[in-house]
């Protein structure tokens, strides 16, 4: 049986080397390469290499390796909120963020990891992502700081 480490070294070298959008490509080139992984394994070491999917430069959305994100976690946050939001609305004690077109994806993956006290979720579509806070005063707090980051802020 394949160490996990050896596993997730090869699935990085997969998607930095071949264009995946799916974990059933992944799965089907590590099956051809004779490597047997269930989708729930596959899903947890995608968690865990920080693999994302961003558009690539044609339009089409695929499975990205940050390699070269900020030593900083809080940077890469704002980074990612600089790069990303569009505009943030609260409603309640949910914020409705949203990003340019197929990012919103990325953008939760990023605030998943970072854990923002209060931010008890996310949920993430094509250009919306959906934050559920704690409560409205958490809501407020945590819109005003991804506002604060924002491009045009």
């Amino acid at each position: 049986m394949m160490k996990k480490e050896e596993r997730q070294a090869i699935i990085e070298r997969v998607i930095v080397q071949n264009r995946i959008g799916t974990q059933e490509e992944l799965i089907k080139i590590l099956k051809d390469r004779g490597i047997k992984a269930t989708q729930a394994t596959i899903s947890r070491d995608i968690r865990e290499l920080h693999i994302t999917k961003k558009a690539d430069n044609t339009g089409q959305v695929r499975y990205v390796v940050y390699k070269h994100q900020p030593a900083d976690q809080s940077e890469r946050l704002y980074k990612s909120i600089r790069d990303n939001v569009s505009r943030v609305d609260q409603v309640q004690f949910m914020l409705i963020v949203h990003t340019i077109a197929r990012n919103a994806n990325g953008l939760g993956a990023v605030i998943d990891d970072y854990q923002i006290p209060h931010v008890l979720g996310t949920l993430a579509g094509y250009d919306t992502l959906v934050l559920i806070c704690d409560s409205v005063e958490s809501a407020s707090q945590v819109g005003s700081m991804i506002k604060q980051h924002m491009k045009n802020a």
